[in-house]
């Protein structure tokens, strides 16, 4: 019974590591104020009919912390990039010189780095759901187990042990949130 009990504990543990990272990435594509390539990773650029993600096709620098520029392989490109980038819908506006796309990254105003803490928060809480939801199905796992004979106590030590890892889970997320949000609101 001890492996099935391990085996539900490294389950829960890779569904909440794989929260996390999503987590991180998301809020990765949360610009906060400065220039960085990171902000257009999840602008996808359509390639002779396929979608496919800006850094396949382009190389983005930052040359300083409020100028994006985007050097695209192949020269018939740029316009397809400035679209992409335009429909991304991220508040950028870029300019194509015909050799390289330069973007230059305004400044936040309060108001709308009000908005993206929240949009910071709101992603946290869904972080947080899928711990949530990691943790739900690690107790079904345990109580399949209880019904097919494993003790009651070893079942509330295991279900406890769950509950641990989804706080130490949880706390990770709320420093996430407090060092972005935190990122984001200085000027």
């Amino acid at each position: 019974m001890t492996e099935e009990l391990e085996l539900v504990f490294m389950e829960a543990k890779e569904q909440m590591q794989q929260a996390y990272e999503h987590l991180e990435k998301e809020l990765a594509n949360i610009r906060a104020g400065k220039a960085s390539p990171n902000m257009l990773s999840g602008v996808r650029v359509d390639y002779y009919g396929t979608e496919t993600p800006l850094s396949q096709v382009a190389n983005v620098n930052s040359t300083d912390g409020r100028t994006l520029v985007i050097q695209a392989w192949e020269k018939k490109m740029l316009e397809p990039i400035c679209t992409a980038i335009t429909y991304a819908n991220l508040g950028l506006n870029p300019q194509n010189n015909g050799e390289v796309i330069i973007i230059s990254v305004p400044m936040l105003t309060e108001e709308r780095r009000k908005d993206l803490s929240k949009k910071a928060h709101s992603e946290g809480e869904n972080a947080k759901v899928s711990l949530r939801n990691a943790r739900k199905d690690a107790m079904d796992e345990i109580k399949k187990l209880e019904k097919d004979g494993l003790s009651e106590d070893i079942a509330k030590t295991a279900q406890g042990t769950v509950q641990g890892i989804v706080d130490t889970f949880n706390e990770r997320v709320d420093k996430l949130i407090i060092i972005k949000e935190k990122d984001i609101m200085t000027v």
